[in-house]
């Protein structure tokens, strides 16, 4: 029987196999080592690896940024632990400025191997300033690789690529997919490439693209489309930079219609991105329509009601790619409820 892991479990698994095999390996953050340890991703790891190694940090987060990138220039691994991707804002000196550019500024002779772990998205009503993905911030920076991994079988073999690279990497995480998300993982260490997109399922109507836990939902509005005979492929770009272009055209040149849908707001962010190239390749010809979901341009809501308008759903997704097919006729929207078992994505076997 294959094995399978949580999305956590497999965070986890990385993070101890990379620091079994290189002692320059170390991870720092807000809760690292208390009982909760980050939604289980470090659990274990400060008694394996003791307090030198796995290291709670003050909420300081531009101090112990650049406390990181020092470390990086001085030889050492680090993964920096953020609770939440908002509070990357009072670090972004640090990370645009010196991150990303030291490598260049210095004629390839230093490198800044970092991985800065951020968690995003809603939860128990956590608000405007505790739900925002700024994946699109860091996409548009030069230096810094980007990755928002979807399954358990990407998040490990990516983590372990971002460890093991010598650039700063933004890793971002949904904290929904922590424990939602159950998938086949290999137990030996293994890497998953930066700039690959996986194909969750396919289909011949309309390419439907979900960064993050949006390729759950999307997954989910596959279902719902297949009920009403329409074949929807879903893409997960797994790396937003470098972006794999290439899988996503392929898919668009058969569908000819295309739906990119972010766990974030759609003006100038990933899904706007996506679109853009898309649009520059064909140049009019073989697309039939595009469209973007993600946030309405407002701040992110605090209550439930609120919050289950605000974010894209297997059901709104679903409706909006009918639309682009059927233009003119009556909305639909689908009935019936979403399971988890659904979409789960089992592989790669």
């Amino acid at each position: 029987m294959l094995r399978t892991l949580t999305y956590a479990e497999a965070i986890r698994e990385a993070t101890e196999q990379e620091m079994e095999r290189d002692s320059a390996v170390i991870v720092l953050g807000l809760g690292v080592d208390d009982v909760k340890a980050m939604y289980g991703t470090t659990e274990g790891l400060v008694e394996k690896f003791g307090h030198e190694r796995i290291s709670d940090t003050p909420l300081s987060e531009d101090a112990i940024t650049g406390a990181v990138i020092g470390a990086a220039l001085a030889g050492l691994r680090p993964i920096h632990v953020h609770q939440r991707m908002d509070f990357l804002l009072l670090a972004m000196n640090q990370l645009i400025n010196v991150a990303a550019k030291s490598r260049y500024m210095f004629g390839g002779r230093v490198s800044v191997p970092i991985v800065i772990r951020a968690i995003i998205g809603r939860s128990w009503g956590q608000g405007a300033q505790h739900s925002q993905a700024l994946h699109s911030f860091f996409m548009h920076v030069p230096g810094l690789k980007v990755v928002a991994p979807t399954t358990p079988y990407d998040v490990k073999g990516l983590m372990i690529e971002s460890i093991r690279d010598d650039n700063p990497v933004i890793f971002v995480e949904h904290r929904l997919l922590h424990r939602s998300q159950v998938g086949y993982v290999p137990p030996e260490p293994y890497s998953v490439p930066f700039g690959k997109a996986r194909v969750l399922g396919e289909g011949d109507d309309v390419t439907i693209i979900g960064i993050s836990h949006m390729a759950v939902e999307c997954l989910r509005s596959r279902g719902h489309l297949a009920g009403v005979g329409i074949g929807a492929e879903v893409i997960d770009p797994v790396s937003l930079s470098p972006l794999d272009m290439g899988t996503i055209l392929r898919s668009v040149e058969k569908t000819g219609r295309l739906l990119v849908v972010d766990n974030a707001w759609v003006n100038c962010g990933a899904s706007a991105e996506i679109v853009a190239r898309t649009a520059e390749h064909f140049q009019g010809t073989g697309l039939k329509v595009v469209r973007r979901m993600g946030f309405a341009p407002v701040p992110c809501p605090t209550t439930r009601v609120l919050e289950d308008s605000f974010y894209p759903n297997g059901k709104t997704i679903a409706a909006e790619a009918y639309r682009m097919i059927h233009k003119n006729a009556v909305p639909w929207m689908p009935e019936g409820e979403d399971t988890l078992e659904a979409i789960q994505f089992k592989g790669p076997f």
